[in-house]
């Protein structure tokens, strides 16, 4: 919840299909980010 804050306090779009686009934008940022964030292993010999 603390990193979805950090991308703003709240939704400042007024409509509320524009509501759901915004909440999954902000998913979608927080995902690339923890994704970014795992390392890959690799099997060695």
């Amino acid at each position: 919840m603390n990193c979805l804050k950090q991308l703003g306090q709240r939704l400042m779009s007024r409509d509320s299909d524009r509501h759901v686009a915004e909440v999954q934008i902000r998913a979608a940022v927080m995902n690339r980010f923890i994704a970014l964030g795992i390392p890959l292993t690799v099997a060695a010999g």
